[in-house]
């Protein structure tokens, strides 16, 4: 006896009404500058012939993928702050975890194929124009949407063939499929396998090229002489190394540290740092701390 769950109940941040308004102005601020950061960074990279190289091709894609993952989540989440609703239909919550499977790989391989560039320029820059070619790059923005796109149609069939008789409730502000996986009440052997081995296939392989990229970065920038031959080097490397610490640390707190059950709630607030902080961050990060894009923008804004 299963009546399946039409809708599923994501919990909330908080009950009481003085805290659910400072948050909901927190995160449509937070929305409001990922928008703004996120499309001003791609059309800065476009527009300037300054920015016109790998680095900012990766980037101006890593902004498009920080945009869909930002709408994907937080224009719900403010409607769930805002009005208390909390209901989710089933056909909403797993196109949401396609859409959230989906950018969350392509973010990945995008960062490892930036930490890539970053290496080769650092480490063999005499090679640099020939290994990232335009070709080249193509070829990696376009292999990170195509195994992102896989994961998502993989993760949401191995999702479509479980049923949810009891709890429909989500600890959460969006449908993680962890979460979701947990709650069916039949056999999730095939959801677990296809997750885990997307987790060790796709995830685990682009922290290593990010790893490996930057244990060679380090040691290349240590052995050069002079000082400023060190910050010029490092400078090229700071803004993503940024952006990588922020995204991942956040991932492997949330799904590989273990903790009790009374501790999940700090699921939340990682999950806000990946989903909602990671995407307004990134294009601010990397435009303060860039003297190419400045130098951009102020070209821009002479013409």
């Amino acid at each position: 006896n299963c009546t399946q769950a039409t809708e599923f109940s994501l919990a909330g941040f908080t009950k009481d009404p003085a805290t659910q308004a400072t948050l909901f102005l927190l995160f449509l601020l937070t929305y409001l500058v990922t928008i703004l950061g996120n499309l001003g960074m791609i059309t800065l990279i476009r527009a300037s012939p300054l920015l016109h190289s790998p680095m900012y091709y990766f980037l101006s894609n890593l902004a498009f993928v920080n945009l869909c993952t930002s709408t994907i989540i937080t224009p719900r989440m403010l409607v769930g702050v805002l009005l208390g609703t909390k209901g989710m239909s089933y056909a909403g919550c797993m196109a949401q975890v396609f859409m959230i499977d989906l950018f969350v790989i392509t973010e990945c391989f995008l960062l490892a194929a930036m930490a890539y560039d970053r290496y080769v320029a650092v480490c063999h820059p005499l090679l640099y124009p020939l290994v990232m070619s335009p070709e080249r790059c193509s070829q990696l923005v376009a292999g990170s949407y195509l195994l992102g796109l896989a994961n998502g149609v993989g993760q949401t069939l191995g999702m479509s063939s479980l049923s949810f008789c009891s709890s429909s409730s989500i600890n959460l502000f969006f449908c993680d499929i962890s979460l979701l996986i947990s709650l069916s009440t039949s056999d999730t052997a095939l959801s677990l396998v296809i997750l885990r081995t997307a987790s060790c296939l796709l995830g685990v392989p682009t922290m290593l090229v990010v790893l490996v990229s930057y244990v060679a970065i380090i040691s290349t920038i240590l052995s050069i002489s002079s000082a400023q031959g060190k910050h010029k080097a490092f400078s090229t490397c700071a803004s993503h190394l940024t952006t990588v610490s922020t995204f991942y640390g956040a991932l492997i707190f949330m799904y590989l540290v273990p903790r009790s059950d009374s501790s999940r709630g700090a699921d939340k607030w990682a999950a806000v740092l990946y989903t909602v902080v990671t995407p307004m961050l990134n294009p601010l990060i990397y435009s303060l701390r860039n003297q190419e894009v400045k130098e951009a923008w102020k070209r821009l804004r002479k013409i």
